[in-house]
């Protein structure tokens, strides 16, 4: 019997279901709107709403709670939590995020949910991933025509060194291979 003990385990340890709502609740910030399985769906309300509780009144002190509970490497998170979702639900005191039911996973038949905040922003989930991408292209096609330069000079400089010594090379690999031979006969090896 499981009296008192509130929450689904998902058939992980701790750790593996504190890891697994920690990736949801990032993902969930930085997009807004996010697609899971119901339960999962259910229970991450609870994680994402005391945080965004805690990002109404920006302080230090709340920052780095905020902060340790999300882990590692969230800096890009906290710092949305804390200055567009913290003053966005200012005046509400409570019920950020809704779940819709989506129908059913064709592999398994799990119960799928979309788990979104209320008065999300509709750009939120493409327009950041949209304008990273273009920066990028710009910079991997500079990059590349920076790459394909530096080919070319090279290929042109060795092109220039192989017509200047083509024959002292030819003669060195010859009686290394006279040497190599004359030992392998010697040592018979």
């Amino acid at each position: 019997m499981r009296h008192r003990l509130a929450g689904r385990t998902f058939n992980r340890d701790t750790n593996a279901r504190k890891a697994l709502f920690i990736g949801l609740a990032k993902n969930l910030i930085e997009k807004e709107q996010i697609k899971t399985t119901l339960p999962k769906a259910k229970d991450l309300r609870s994680v994402v709403e005391k945080l965004v509780t805690r990002a109404k009144v920006d302080t230090v002190a709340n920052r780095r709670l905020v902060a340790s509970e999300l882990g590692n490497a969230s800096a890009a998170t906290v710092k949305k939590l804390f200055t567009v979702l913290g003053p966005r639900y200012a005046k509400r005191p409570g019920g950020y995020t809704r779940v819709l039911k989506a129908g059913f996973r064709y592999g398994d038949a799990a119960p799928m949910a979309i788990i979104e905040f209320v008065d999300r922003d509709v750009n939120a989930k493409k327009a950041a991933p949209k304008a990273e991408v273009a920066a990028a292209k710009t910079d991997e096609a500079v990059a590349t025509d920076a790459k394909k330069v530096e080919k070319a000079l090279k290929a042109e400089k060795a092109t220039a060194k192989k017509v200047a010594t083509k024959e002292p090379a030819a003669k060195k690999a010859t009686a290394a291979k006279k040497t190599v031979a004359v030992k392998r006969r010697a040592t018979g090896k």
